[in-house]
């Protein structure tokens, strides 16, 4: 067996991505745009399946959390009461001899350059503002200047009030969103780890105040106990609790579900007790109440928010992280595979009839048609059987049907499982169902 840790590296991750079609650099035939990326199509599939699964688990499966989808572009007042105008900066120094721009906090300025090793080349640090200024109207001027987000939070702190008044719902309740960010980021590596555009899953929980410690406990549990239900190795999660200079301006208490990416332990999900602070400064700035009234208490306050985020294009990039194994199969034979839990595999099932001639290529692609009401499906009738079963590997489909001679016999099939590669005989009737039933039972199975 191959070592999985050993062998997992950012190129290979990256080399599968752009052969497979999950990930292609932005503008890649005019020589890219650095930090963007574009979702082929087995990106976009799987990225649309972590956001579906997210969804229900926040939605769904709650009666006291709902949805919204906030615009992009907010009045400029916004970001001048969430603290970003004033906030949202970083330090940044340049390297005189080879022009590469770094964060001030990250390095060591008294050492030489991270890229040339020459000392002494920084220039005085500088305030960078991280978000995007654009202009809405025909005249460009200070008056017309908006931002383009740079999170979504602030879309539901603005909105609170809307959602209480429409919604019926009561403390304590949730708002979720998926959604565009963008941040300026000067410094981006790492793949899609950090980019200036990128999509988030947030959900902010309001609550009584007194009651927010006690939450707070309650999410954390929750969304760790999530990233298991979708399959991804408890041993690569753990939780870092910010310190005192951490701490972000507006939180009581944070910590970040970090994930042990092939570069590192990096920030996966924050979860953060932000107290009264959002709602309170929106309330002063826009000159509206946004205290809550307790029906039954008739007492009013302000609502505490414990606040979960997570980034959705960095939940993507863990999955593939996670799931991308290399194991040996035969002598000499590597076997790569994405082991995705099968709800989030961009493509669920592969039908192959075992060659193209005496119907068995109409015959699978009838079986394909019917599988396709319930389930992702990728029809191939070309090339050896074992190498379209590696193919299917590669993209992480966890199950295979193959339609040979003795499927117009006496009506069965052969199924594949991905991460064993066992093979079982079994009746078209009941493929469907047999399938469906491994989806809810799935348990990862590593090399």
């Amino acid at each position: 067996m191959a070592d999985n840790n050993q062998d997992k590296t950012m190129d290979k991750i990256v080399s599968l991505a752009k052969r497979r079609g999950f990930i292609f650099q932005s503008s890649e035939i005019y020589g890219g745009l650095s930090s963007a990326w574009d979702y082929g199509p087995m990106g976009v599939e799987l990225k649309n399946r972590i956001q579906r699964f997210w969804w229900r688990e926040m939605t769904q499966l709650h009666d006291n959390i709902v949805g919204l989808d906030a615009a992009i572009m907010m009045h400029p007042r916004v970001w001048e009461a969430s603290g970003h105008v004033e906030n949202f900066h970083d330090p940044m120094v340049d390297c005189k001899n080879c022009k590469n721009r770094f964060r001030a906090d990250h390095i060591d300025l008294d050492a030489g350059c991270p890229v040339c090793g020459v000392s002494g080349q920084f220039t005085e640090p500088r305030e960078f503002n991280l978000m995007f200024k654009t202009n809405m109207g025909p005249i460009h001027d200070e008056n017309s200047v908006v931002y383009l987000r740079p999170e979504t939070a602030q879309g539901i702190y603005v909105n609170y009030k809307n959602v209480v008044q429409t919604s019926r719902v009561k403390i304590p309740f949730g708002i979720a969103q998926v959604g565009k960010a963008f941040r300026n980021e000067i410094v981006t590596k790492n793949f899609i780890f950090r980019t200036c555009e990128f999509e988030q899953m947030e959900m902010q929980f309001f609550v009584k105040p007194g009651d927010d410690e006690t939450w707070f406990e309650y999410w954390m549990k929750k969304r760790m106990a999530y990233y298991e239900k979708i399959g991804i190795r408890m041993e690569n999660l753990h939780f870092h609790q910010h310190g005192p200079d951490e701490l972000a301006h507006y939180a009581k208490d944070a910590y970040d579900i970090e994930y042990k990416f092939p570069f590192g332990w990096k920030e996966l999900e924050g979860i953060h007790n932000r107290t009264d602070f959002d709602l309170s400064r929106h309330s002063e700035y826009s000159k509206k109440d946004l205290t809550y009234l307790d029906e039954e208490t008739r007492e009013r306050f302000l609502p505490y928010i414990v606040e979960t985020s997570a980034g959705l294009t960095r939940s993507l990039l863990m999955v593939l992280c996670d799931a991308y194994e290399e194991e040996q199969v035969g002598e000499g034979d590597v076997r790569t595979v994405l082991r995705f839990h099968p709800e989030l595999a961009p493509i669920t099932v592969g039908v192959f009839p075992l060659v193209k001639k005496d119907g068995l290529a109409e015959l699978a692609k009838e079986i394909e048609m019917e599988l396709r009401e319930d389930y992702a499906t990728f029809y191939d009738q070309s090339g050896a059987i074992g190498r379209r079963y590696r193919r299917q590997d590669e993209i992480g489909t966890p199950f295979c049907v193959t339609i040979d001679y003795q499927t117009k016999d006496d009506n069965t099939v052969t199924l594949r499982f991905r991460d064993s590669m066992e093979q079982i005989r079994v009746s078209r009737s009941e493929l469907s169902a047999l399938i469906r039933s491994h989806i809810k039972s799935y348990k990862r199975v590593s090399s």
